[in-house]
């Protein structure tokens, strides 16, 4: 069944090989981001391409109108959209950490709550929440983006008991290490935010992991592995609650679930010398 579906994000990585994905399966694809002219290659495609600044409360009511409108219904939001920043705790500025929040948690929230009126009329509907493995478990130097993680897991969890009887569904992506430009500024943000601080020696072991599991030779896995796995969650009638997904999703998740947490923080701390 065709559906139509609004991803966000859609300027780069997993968001615009999701939208690609969706465009073949041959479902209505709107593709929002800041960067518009990135996504002159999903329009040729045969998408619909919508400016959205996540931290703007008008942007996100203009594009869930502007869908429905054209369409006459919302099938399924992907929230995708999201930032990241790495540092200390100590040393990354508050401002900074509410930032994470507004972008990678209220604006979802925010377009969940403009479009669920519409699935509810429907009787049908898919949210799709774009977390991380980081919504489970937290590395050191990352703690407000897997905060922000954890919030909308926290959040979709909740939500899907409310929204089922609707005929909704809620899902849940876990990404592991995925090759995208997404995490391309964390060696900068480690030197930047924490490298001359108390935290320095871990900042700067953190940064040259970061360059080697993420540069040229990165054993991560490509961006379309998320987007597939995010196409048979929507085309699914009853999709998993939680599609973990991508280089060493499973593994870690698993290992965070089964060994204890001093055990879990020395595994990760150790390589973080």
């Amino acid at each position: 069944m065709k559906k139509v579906v609004l991803v966000t994000g859609a300027s780069a990585g997993i968001g615009k090989a999701t939208a690609f994905e969706l465009i073949r399966a041959g479902h209505i694809v709107y593709g929002a981001a800041r960067r518009v002219h990135k996504m002159d290659d999903l329009r040729a495609a045969g998408g619909h391409v919508l400016a959205l600044d996540a931290r703007r409360p008008e942007d996100l009511e203009r594009v869930i109108g502007a869908i429905v409108a054209e369409q006459g219904r919302i099938d399924v939001l992907i929230n995708n959209a999201g930032t990241v920043l790495h540092g200390a705790a100590e040393d990354i500025p508050i401002d900074l950490a509410r930032d994470q929040f507004e972008v990678n948690v209220f604006a979802p929230a925010r377009l969940t709550q403009l479009a669920l009126p519409y699935m509810r009329g429907q009787g049908s509907g898919t949210i799709v929440n774009v977390s991380s493995i980081g919504g489970e478990i937290a590395l050191p130097l990352g703690c407000w983006y897997y905060a922000t993680k954890h919030a909308l897991e926290a959040y979709s969890d909740s939500l899907r008991m409310e929204v089922e009887p609707f005929g909704i569904d809620v899902v849940i992506i876990q990404p592991g290490i995925i090759k995208t430009e997404f995490e391309d500024h964390t060696a900068q943000d480690l030197r930047e935010i924490s490298g001359t601080t108390a935290y320095g020696a871990m900042a700067e072991a953190m940064a040259e992991r970061a360059e080697t599991q993420l540069g040229e030779n990165t054993p991560a896995s490509d961006p379309g592995v998320v987007a597939t796995a995010i196409r048979q969650a929507i085309e699914a009638a009853k999709p998993e609650t939680r599609y973990a997904v991508g280089y060493m999703a499973d593994r870690l998740l698993e290992l965070n679930r089964t060994l204890p947490d001093r055990e879990f923080d020395k595994l990760l701390t150790n390589t973080a010398k």
